[in-house]
């Protein structure tokens, strides 16, 4: 599947308007350190991408790289596992604009 990374919550590793490659997964297949897309607990619907940090009792601690800019596991907790819906493969920046 492909994702659009909307915000700043993944600088300097993802950029605004970056477009990820994922493979679709269960919260199982998730290494530590894995840039994951998921969805938000307290927000059904709205997907999110996060780096999975730590696993917990049934689910992913995830976190934004930038600190400063993320609303992440801090905010709403562990994300469980069957929230967890893909697996970042790789990232591929948008077409120049003078294109």
């Amino acid at each position: 599947m492909r994702v659009a990374v909307s915000g700043d919550s993944m600088a300097p590793t993802l950029a605004d308007g970056d477009w990820l490659v994922c493979r679709r997964i269960t919260g199982a297949s998730v290494v530590a350190g894995d840039v994951v897309v998921a969805e938000q607990p307290n927000r059904p619907g709205f997907v999110l991408v996060k780096r999975a940090t730590e696993r917990k009792a049934g689910g992913w601690w995830l976190s934004g790289d930038n600190v400063l800019a993320s609303d992440d596991s801090r905010v709403f907790g562990v994300v469980d596992d069957s929230l967890v819906i893909g697996r970042v493969l790789f990232r591929y920046a948008p077409k120049p604009r003078w294109i």
